[in-house]
């Protein structure tokens, strides 16, 4: 008898008798795929598909002709560039038939697009040289830099574009009460590009916190009924009371409906980083790294900081200075705006960013808190002065009064990425010993704070991000998070 059959046999459980005809049947039913599912996914694999073909295409095209080609020769190489690319992508996985992550951003699809780039570039440096050119590896190289920009942007344009179809939208129901419960309504709410409806919890019982505005629709042991007669597309489990053998039967009951289960795991708080499901023995686990802040990682990390930096201000410089004259030109003050804020360790610095209020509003210069006691006593609410400029307001939505910024960075009182430089007021609020690992790297142009809703992230909540990177901080994260950065700021989401 094995140790969980010797546990199980000791103790008394109430198991309902349709949870054991589930448990013990051995043949699953035949149930069609739901239909928006489906179509959701197939929608978005195809105009991924087409967008390839169209950006490959194009990349070969400019290519040739850039390489000196003649135009029926530039349209071999675009040929070979169209057939290709998708083929390379379709074996590197970038057509992931119902991932999440997939339907969100495109960030983590970097590395597969280079690797199909690179063996595309093999075949466009021998259709160069069958063609003549002058130099088939300059039509092979410039072939493959205009293919990840240009594949990138157009997989973008794809994501943007399905994630504005309502017709798309899932329906969601939530496993589970309480605070996460409610965290995961929020978090849902805030980010409609996740496409995604909270219809109602499921619970028994429900806690006494649960989430008020959301319907409940019944008990774990209703979940099939529940499923069928709500149409539900997706099923999250968040920090249910049920126990094991009711959490299995859930998962159970959503196979069967080939309704995709996520799990939100215990001890999430620190997970943003995670390595993917190891295995200890068949058993799967979330590896937690330990970050290596050595003397080559801060190095390497500074390094990059001033390497992209300097470019972004030598790019950025004209569309800086027009900034700077339309502030000048629609309010009376100074083009930037200056204020103390909290550096590594225990010291200080002048942030620099362009004036985005009125000459005279205060609240800009030192802004103003509500205090509003919560769970753990850090969080506050900050009252927004509305006197913003017409400039300002468009500033502030694409966070683009934040780009003398860069200056920071290259001054070396802030990194790209980082956590985010508090005023003196947040920063004295940092007591705790676990909220001071925060103060380990230079605080951050942009961070998770950034990504994960901008000023719609509370601040306890992004005292929590900061730590979370800190903690598991690497140099592939940064760049992930630079990547992040774009289409979180282009969407205006979060702009205050």
């Amino acid at each position: 008898m094995t140790a969980t059959s010797s546990a199980l046999a000791g103790a008394h459980v109430s198991v309902p008798q349709s949870m054991v005809t589930a448990l013990v049947r051995t043949e699953l039913p035949v149930v069609v795929q739901s239909p928006k599912r489906r179509r959701r996914s197939d929608v978005l694999l195809r105009l991924l598909g087409l967008a390839d073909v169209n950006a490959s295409a194009l990349a070969g095209l400019l290519a040739g002709l850039i390489g000196g080609l003649g135009l029926t020769d530039a349209l071999l190489v675009a040929l070979v560039a169209a057939v290709t690319m998708p083929i390379m992508a379709f074996v590197s996985g970038l057509y992931a038939p119902d991932d999440l992550r997939a339907w969100v951003t495109g960030t983590h699809e970097i590395k597969r697009i280079l690797f199909s780039t690179l063996a595309l570039s093999w075949m466009l440096n021998g259709v160069a040289a069958e063609a003549a050119a002058a130099s088939p590896a300059a039509v092979a190289a410039v072939g493959s830099l205009l293919t990840v920009v240009l594949v990138v942007t157009a997989r973008a344009g794809v994501r943007a574009y399905v994630h504005r179809c309502d017709h798309l939208q899932e329906r969601l129901v939530i496993v589970g009460s309480g605070y996460v419960a409610g965290q995961m309504v929020g978090n849902l709410r805030r980010h409609p590009e996740l496409g995604l409806i909270p219809v109602g919890i499921v619970e028994d019982p429900v806690h006494h916190r649960s989430v008020s505005d959301v319907p409940h629709l019944g008990a774990l042991d209703d979940l099939a009924a529940i499923v069928r007669e709500n149409a539900v597309d997706r099923v999250i489990i968040a920090f249910t009371r049920g126990s094991h053998l009711q959490l299995l039967q859930v998962i159970r009951v959503c196979r069967d409906a080939r309704v995709p289960v996520h799990v939100v795991p215990r001890l999430f708080e620190f997970l943003d980083g995670a390595r993917p499901l190891d295995h200890v023995g068949g058993m799967p686990i979330l590896s937690l790294g330990v970050a290596q802040l050595t003397r080559t990682s801060v190095a390497a990390k500074r390094s990059l900081d001033v390497i992209l930096s300097a470019i972004m201000l030598l790019v950025l410089a004209p569309l800086m200075l027009l900034m700077a004259v339309a502030i000048r030109l629609d309010s009376r003050g100074p083009v930037f705006f200056r204020q103390v804020r909290g550096a590594r360790g225990t010291g200080t610095f002048r942030l620099v960013k362009f004036r985005s209020m009125r000459e005279g509003a205060e609240a800009e210069k030192a802004e103003l808190y509500d205090a509003n006691e919560v769970t753990d006593g850090v969080m506050f609410k900050i009252r927004r002065d509305p006197r913003i400029t017409r400039v300002g307001r468009v500033l502030r939505r694409f966070s683009l009064d934040e780009l003398p910024q860069l200056w920071n960075v290259l001054r070396g009182d802030m990194s790209l990425v980082g956590p985010r430089p508090l005023i003196l007021p947040e920063n004295a609020l940092l007591g705790e010993a676990w909220h001071l690992r925060r103060r380990d790297l230079r605080p951050g142009l942009t961070g998770p704070w950034q990504i994960y809703g901008r000023s719609e992230v509370s601040f306890q909540d992004m005292v929590r991000f900061d730590y979370q990177y800190v903690a598991g901080w690497s140099l592939a994260r940064d760049m992930e998070i630079l990547l992040a950065t774009v289409p979180a700021v282009l969407s205006g989401r979060g702009a205050y």
